[in-house]
């Protein structure tokens, strides 16, 4: 077992983070909704109109993955900040397909190579092989979230996630380790707060108090539902009352299932959260969240709390 250095940077998370699986055609109950989202968001200044909507209502935190499109929203960030003042990312990596993909057409090494960091390009070409080699998780992790994170230089990434698709695989292969190596390097490379997004609550909340991984961020479907919950509802009430770690919902509207108030309502009464991870597309649906998350928390965002 590998104990990591708990002391890290802590960062007071926004109430309400903005979403983005409604930019790229991602909804859990209904196709039909998710390639309307995909045809009406084909145009990266779509997006980059929602993000400003969702500034001037409040909310300035967009939780995103690697996808090639948050690239271009980075590049537009980057050449006008006043306008986009206050905005900053949770990029939540791996972005399974683009990996998926680059392997098919350039093979592992070649994949690796072509997301592979600027600075130190040959030596981290020669380590992610040798690592590639050994098999050698710990070694190659750092490499990966280094390529990742190129996009966001320049804007605030207080926060950087983990994707589930890769923490579920974790913990069921039971690599641990790569959990303390994720962790490590996001609070010493980036001075940030490593966050871990997963399906199955309990177990992670398990392992990482098993690693040392004190209070942790962790972002879960939270609903009333039970939707998509591994588990149930009960399971991981308890696990919102007894463990000690900085809840984030997402899912809590159920991908549409369940109308915003109640949805809230519900997270209001049965979980103690610290953050809520929402999609909307609209001015109406991104006011009317910040209406009922104020009414029920207050501030949606932290440094006016």
């Amino acid at each position: 077992m590998t104990t990591v250095d708990t002391m890290r940077p802590v960062h007071t998370m926004d109430r309400l983070l903005l979403g983005d699986n409604q930019f790229f055609g991602i909804n859990h109950m209904s196709e039909e909704r998710a390639r309307a989202q995909a045809v009406r968001f084909q145009d990266t200044q779509s997006i980059v109109d929602v993000i400003e909507i969702a500034l001037q209502e409040g909310v300035r935190t967009l939780m995103c993955t690697t996808h090639e499109r948050i690239a271009e929203v980075c590049d537009r960030v980057r050449d006008d900040p006043g306008r986009f003042r206050g905005f900053r990312a949770y990029p939540c990596m791996p972005y399974a397909h683009k990996y998926a993909n680059a392997v098919t057409e350039h093979g592992m090494l070649g994949a690796l190579r072509s997301f592979l960091p600027d600075d130190g390009a040959l030596d981290a070409v020669l380590r992610g092989g040798r690592s590639v080699l050994r098999k050698d998780v710990e070694g190659l992790i750092p490499l990966l979230i280094d390529a990742e994170m190129k996009m966001f230089h320049g804007i605030q990434t207080p926060v950087v996630f983990l994707q589930n698709v890769v923490v579920d695989l974790l913990l069921g292969l039971g690599f641990d380790d790569a959990f303390a190596a994720f962790d490590r390097h996001v609070r010493t490379r980036y001075g940030a707060e490593p966050g871990f997004i997963t399906m199955n609550l309990p177990l992670l909340l398990d392992r990482l108090d098993a690693l040392g991984i004190s209070n942790p961020v962790v972002c879960a479907n939270i609903n009333a539902m039970g939707f998509r919950m591994s588990g149930g509802v009960s399971g991981y009430e308890q696990a919102l009352a007894e463990r000690t770690f900085r809840p984030v919902a997402m899912s809590v509207f159920a991908s549409g299932a369940i109308a915003p108030r109640p949805a809230l309502e519900w997270i209001h009464e049965h979980a103690r959260v610290e953050s809520i991870v929402f999609g909307a597309s609209s001015r109406s649906s991104i006011a009317s969240t910040v209406a009922i998350t104020r009414e029920l928390w207050g501030p949606v965002d932290a440094q006016d709390s």
